[in-house]
Parts: C-alpha cells; structure tokens; sequence
C-alpha cells in the first residue's frame, strides 16, 4: 500500500522486509515457524501412535515429514526455482494460470497425497477431520488457487503493481490461516486423545503417562 499509493518503495526497509512477495523476511519467517509447529505436533503424535501401535502410525509420519518439508521449502524458496524448466517443457506461448509453472507439479502433488490419505482422513474423529479439512482448504486455496489468479494477472499487467500485490497479500494470509488452524486441530486432537505428554530429552523418547484414548 505505502509503495503504490504513498509512491514510498523503501521506507528505511520497511518494505521489503514486511512484503509478503519478498523472500527471506519476516513474513517468510513467521510462515517457517508455522509450518515447522506444525511438524513438531505432528512428530509428537507420531511417536504416541507408534506407541500405540496404530495402524495409521506412518500416516502421521508421511504428514510430519511433509510439513518439515514444506517449512524448508518455504525457507528457501525451493519450489519457485522449477518455473523456469518447467515453462521450457510447456514451450513458448503464453501461459496464463500456469504463468507460475510451479503450480503443476504442485497440483500433481496434492492430488496424489490426497487420495493416498483420504481413507486416514475418514478415519479421524469428526471434528479432528472437519477441521483439517477447512484447514487444508484455506491452505491450498491461497498456495495453489489464487497462485494460479495471480500468474494470470501478472502475465498480463506483471507484478510491479497494487492489484498483484494485493492478490499475494490475500494469497499469503489465506496459507499462513490454514496452517494456523490446522495447529489449532493437532493441539486439541492431542488434548482430546492424551492426558498428558511428557519427554525426556537425554534419549529422546517421547513418554505419555496415558498412551490410551480418553473415555
């Protein structure tokens, strides 16, 4: 807002440094710790399930495992660095919503992870899955699908403008709300299932003084 209608583009750094487009700032950041929050819930849950020998035990891992992932990726910007060759196997031409080539084999992706979870999904407590899936919705609402309205608009007016900014912004807030209510969903589902969760660090072994669900 302050570069396009204000005409300030810098702002002693303020910009770049708050700018939800830009990488390695403070909303960069505070997206990593999210993401790595909820690795670190779900690697608690892990542990409490191999405990238990629940058959969905690797489920909970695969997602752990996945948002660790994702915490580095949003780290370093890994999955923006496949739009180049992936727009030179798409060839010359224009784009439009794959403008951010990324978005293909991110859409392969969560089609994949969706079908081999969604069994997992179905097996959760009713309002355990609820949320997930409202989380999951506001997450790959903001990452894919208004990824892939803004790669369209920026084809044709480019990025360097207040409406793509404003997509970006509503983009980032949509993904940053997903991961905070998919936190939200591992914390009360930890709280519902366990009474309490200790660990010892000198062996790292996560402990539970009730390993069985609450009645």
């Amino acid at each position: 807002m302050t570069k396009y209608l204000l005409g300030h583009d810098r702002v002693y750094g303020l910009v770049s440094l708050f700018y939800v487009d830009a990488e390695q700032n403070i909303p960069t950041l505070f997206s990593v710790l999210l993401l790595f929050c909820a690795a670190l819930l779900l690697t608690v849950i892990t542990v409490l399930k191999k405990k238990q020998k629940d058959p969905d035990v690797s489920r909970w891992a695969i997602l752990a495992f996945g948002f660790l992932l994702m915490a580095v990726d949003e780290a370093l910007s890994i999955h923006e660095k496949l739009v180049t060759p992936v727009r030179e196997l798409l060839g010359d031409g224009p784009l439009g919503i794959f403008y951010f080539a990324w978005v293909i084999p991110g859409i392969a992706v969560v089609l994949v992870l969706t079908l081999f979870l969604l069994r997992f999904l179905l097996r959760l407590p009713a309002k355990t899955r609820f949320t997930f899936i409202v989380a999951g919705t506001l997450f790959i609402g903001g990452a894919l699908g208004l990824e892939l309205v803004g790669g369209r608009y920026a084809e044709l007016h480019g990025q360097e403008n207040m409406t793509y900014s404003m997509i970006v912004t509503v983009e980032e807030s949509l993904e940053m709300a997903g991961v905070i209510v998919f936190i939200y969903a591992l914390v009360k589902y930890i709280a519902d299932h366990y009474e309490e969760v200790r660990f010892r660090f000198d062996d790292f072994e996560g402990n539970s003084r009730s390993n069985a669900p609450k009645t």
